[in-house]
């Protein structure tokens, strides 16, 4: 029996991710980032997260600016076009709002966690990172001695979220979703998580989302809930959607600068809005439609008979 698992944003997050959870977003490191799903747990003011992935560019700033999060494992947390983030920088540093812990990780290494907890493996042994500070800043990573060849290599371990959110292009009711452009670790994020959470920009009936079986990500019953959010990923940006918003990211690094501005973008921003859908009427219908696609450009079909 297929049952559908599409729900509301609101009601995905309240059911799919209890305080003291570990999330993994921002998979496709710049692109396809879910800020609506990241938004809608600063309104449900979720606690203790733990948050792992590569970027997530201001999306991990945003929740840890507001309290929300206990531990960081990522490459980096900041705006990608304007620098570290602020909030970010207060609470490693100053423990503002409150003290994080950080697992420090490069982008290649938050992969291999990741792709050991998909593998069901306890580490991934690799020379990056040989003769790097990160091997300092994390006690987690470990040297050791290749049996085989006696070279140093170093063990990654693995890391499994509670919950993988992922934003993608188009999705059926059941859970089967695809997304193209830059994928990073989505799929390896997806596999080693307890639970996936597709948000996606479409909802297309599952006979033509299978016709196209190489695209989809991950088994349906991974998937805990499936939330249709159209625009879900603003600002960052979705292949074949709309572009990335670069003035926001400049203006929330300018409005996070100083606590009083991240408080003051909070009120407006999250706290003035009831859902994701007033957060767009806020931003603007016009400003929206000037970073949608202009003209599609579709890949060459494939023909599986």
């Amino acid at each position: 029996m297929r049952t559908s698992k599409l729900t509301t944003m609101a009601e995905a997050i309240a059911r799919c991710v209890p305080d003291g959870s570990s999330v993994c977003m921002g998979t496709a490191l710049e692109a396809l980032i879910p800020f609506a799903a990241g938004h809608e747990l600063l309104r449900q003011h979720k606690r203790d997260l733990v948050l792992i992935g590569p970027i997530s560019d201001m999306l991990f700033d945003q929740l840890i600016g507001a309290g929300c999060v206990r531990r960081v494992a990522a490459a980096w947390v900041g705006n990608v076009s304007a620098g570290l983030g602020h909030n970010y920088r207060r609470a490693v540093e100053r423990g503002e709002p409150r003290s994080i812990e950080v697992e420090d990780h490069s982008n290649f290494s938050i992969a291999l966690a990741l792709l050991a907890a998909s593998l069901g493996s306890p580490y991934v042994p690799t020379h990056s990172l040989l003769g790097t500070s990160l091997l300092d800043s994390n006690p987690r990573l470990r040297t050791s001695t290749d049996p085989f060849s006696g070279q140093a290599v170093v063990l990654v371990p693995a890391l499994a979220p509670d919950l993988t959110i992922l934003h993608v292009q188009r999705a059926d009711v059941l859970g089967h979703c695809q997304c193209w452009g830059p994928l990073g670790v989505t799929r390896e994020a997806a596999m080693a998580a307890r639970a996936v959470l597709v948000v996606a920009e479409e909802i297309w009936p599952t006979e033509r989302i299978l016709s196209d079986p190489n695209r989809v990500l991950i088994a349906p019953f991974k998937v805990a809930a499936v939330v249709h959010q159209p625009w879900g990923a603003w600002p960052s940006p979705v292949q074949g959607a709309y572009g990335r918003d670069h003035d926001a990211y400049r203006e929330y690094h300018d409005a996070s600068r100083m606590p009083d501005g991240f408080r003051a973008w909070l009120g407006e921003q999250i706290e003035g809005t009831a859902d994701w859908e007033a957060e767009l009427a806020r931003v603007g219908r016009a400003r929206l439609a000037a970073l949608a696609a202009a003209k599609p450009r579709p890949s060459e079909p494939v023909d599986y008979a």
